[in-house]
């Protein structure tokens, strides 16, 4: 499925995962945004309106949890679904403490980052 004038930020401070996850989705057809920090978080999404965030639980300076508690405190951001993305064992926990729509945990493959995307996307199946 083509996911054409979609639009995702990535928040990850692992450039190899940006670049693989970047090159996979536009692939796809999404286009992506991709931050190796959240500062300023709030202006960054506004800037750009995306359909989905994906938020990595180590990204500086606050941490994903505060970056993800601040778009779901802002009354224009927090209908965005974040899919919180971890190699923490406790990603669960973590996706819900930040008030993310789901988690992938890492390492991810192709077909696990399109299912969790879609699933955030259609959320009625």
């Amino acid at each position: 499925m083509k996911n054409h004038n979609k639009k995702i930020i990535i928040f990850d401070d692992d450039e190899d995962i940006l670049s693989i996850c970047s090159f996979i989705l536009e692939e796809q057809g999404w286009k992506v945004t991709a931050f190796t920090d959240c500062n300023n978080i709030i202006d960054k999404v506004l800037a750009i309106m995306p359909d989905v965030i994906l938020m990595d639980n180590w990204i500086p300076d606050d941490g994903g949890i505060i970056a993800s508690q601040k778009l779901k405190q802002n009354e224009v951001l927090k209908s965005i679904p974040i899919i919180y993305f971890s190699a923490n064992s406790d990603i669960e926990l973590l996706a819900n403490h930040a008030g993310a729509e789901t988690y992938l945990a890492k390492p991810f493959d192709l077909e696990e980052l399109e299912r969790v995307i879609n699933s955030v996307l259609e959320p009625t199946r």
